[in-house]
């Protein structure tokens, strides 16, 4: 065996990081869902998936099991920086573009991130079972963008895919490690290299401290291990995967969640096993700890009479994004990642701001504070909804009021129907309607929205249920709930 082969095969030992790029709604998180259903590793049927902004499968491949690991990269354009970090981070990319709609926006971006990246990627062409699509003018816009398709004499590989139909997804993912085996000369990554990982998620967990994802590019990450992220100390006290399993070490490729940091790192850092002042900084963001004042110090005459605004978001990344994405003349007093709290509103109160939540819990006392003290505060769980109330409310008009919960419910059962799920629910407080948006919350995090769309006692349909009330309901769209979630209802 040549020295070529030799270290093409200890490369397969490594999985490869692959980032998944593209415009919203063009089916990222539909691909990424049923990848994550052909891992032949995962045992546990419905099992719960830990959101630590990585996933790693593991797939038959030429005989061989393989592993990949995806890192989970958020579509619209104001997470442009977080998407360039997650270049940064991975060894392969995917392109993802509808093949209904085309080139859009977002696409274009994220073509202009690989460009400046130069990782090898992937066209991936989603929705390639719906009748309406039309590949070849993708093809040809992807021309007009200078990307040179294998179709048509180039090096870029190009995969029609459906995740509904789950049609060509096994070959997609031999797709990547094809790309991934073929480009080993670009990788320098090795275990028994000195300790290199990148930080892709950071945040302050209210019970457990500072936490950070990172992706292992060199080395072996150990419990107990005594590490830096740009001089920030950690003695890992855990390493826990995306399946929610604690690890005693992690290798290259391999994404994991830290806690034993001493405070929270930037996202981008690098980490490294000894402290380093000349450490790598690949993105400099504040400390998520601090509050973070925006804009002049000094009020000239055309911000008058403009909002005031406190900004509380679920994780340092996606804080990063959302003021890169809000208007520059925007009046920000406050920015940081964390709950809000009664303090935030008292300070609300006392400047006259308004209170932004972004994938956040608000507990009710504290919504109950803001309603008695007339304070606007709203929760969102998609950025551009944010982006364009925020653009709204400059231009004059009134946001809606703040959020109000109807009602609170536990998960006590599941039941098949049809191609969906069943939720048994016994309503805890207030009321669960037909029509009603729905929060779904595991302990402190917050596995996503949805909406009621059929209520049912018994055998009957019925358009609410009440407090001390159980009852079977139907979301669209269907989250990965389990037994004891809770449910927050609201406006």
């Amino acid at each position: 065996m040549d020295s070529k082969n030799k270290k093409s095969s200890s490369l397969s030992e490594y999985p490869p990081v692959v980032a998944v790029l593209g415009h919203v709604d063009h089916g990222k998180t539909s691909l990424l869902d049923t990848i994550r259903k052909t891992n032949i590793a995962s045992r546990e049927h419905g099992g719960i998936t830990q959101k630590i902004g990585t996933s790693e499968i593991e797939i038959p491949h030429e005989g061989k099991k393989r592993k990949i690991t995806f890192i989970d990269t958020p579509g619209h354009e104001a997470f442009a920086n977080m998407r360039g970090r997650g270049v940064m981070a991975a060894d392969i990319a995917l392109l993802i573009i509808s093949s209904t709609d085309g080139v859009m926006p977002q696409t274009k971006e994220s073509i202009d991130l690989l460009k400046a990246s130069k990782i090898p990627f992937i066209v991936v062409l989603t929705k390639s079972d719906l009748p309406d699509k039309n590949v070849e003018k993708v093809k040809q816009q992807l021309l007009k963008e200078e990307i040179t398709l294998e179709t048509y004499g180039g090096d870029v590989p190009v995969i029609e895919v459906s995740a509904k139909a789950n049609h060509n997804i096994k070959e997609l993912l031999d797709l990547i490690l094809l790309v991934f085996d073929l480009n080993h000369d670009k990788y320098h990554f090795s275990a028994k290299n000195p300790l290199e990982a990148i930080v892709i998620e950071s945040r302050l967990d209210q019970k457990s401290g500072p936490k950070a994802t990172v992706i292992v590019k060199n080395g072996i990450l150990k419990v107990r291990e005594e590490i830096f992220a740009d001089n920030i100390k950690a003695r890992i006290r855990s390493l826990i995967n995306d399946k929610g399993q604690q690890l005693k070490e992690v290798t290259v490729g391999q994404g994991v969640e830290i806690l034993g940091f001493e405070d929270i790192p930037k996202v981008g850092g690098v980490v490294r096993s000894k402290a380093d002042e000349k450490q790598e900084v690949l993105l400099e963001v504040p400390k998520e700890t601090e509050a973070v004042p925006i804009g002049p110090k000094q009020e000239d005459e055309s911000q008058k009479g403009m909002p005031i605004f406190i900004i509380r978001t679920d994780t340092h990344g996606s804080l990063e994004a959302i003021l890169e994405a809000l208007p520059k003349e925007l009046k920000i007093v406050s920015a940081r990642p964390g709950d809000i709290e009664s303090s935030d509103v008292l300070f609300a109160k006392s400047v006259g701001a308004v209170i932004l939540g972004f994938n956040i819990k608000i507990k009710p006392d504290v919504l109950k504070l803001a309603a008695t003290e007339k304070i606007l505060l709203r929760n969102y769980s998609l950025i551009y909804e944010m982006i364009d109330e925020v653009k709204d409310l400059l231009e004059g008009k009134r946001l809606s009021m703040q959020e109000q919960v109807y009602g609170t419910a536990k998960v006590l059962a599941s039941f098949p129907f049809e191609k969906t799920k069943v939720l048994g629910i016994s309503v805890l407080d207030g009321r669960v309607a037909k029509g009603d948006r729905i929060r779904l919350i595991r302990g402190d995090e917050i596995i996503g929205e949805s909406h009621v769309s059929s209520v049912r006692q018994g055998k009957d349909q019925t358009s609410k249920v009440e407090k001390g009330q159980e009852a079977g309901i139907v979301i669209s769209p269907l989250l990965d709930f389990t037994i004891g979630d809770m449910l927050i209802c609201h406006n």
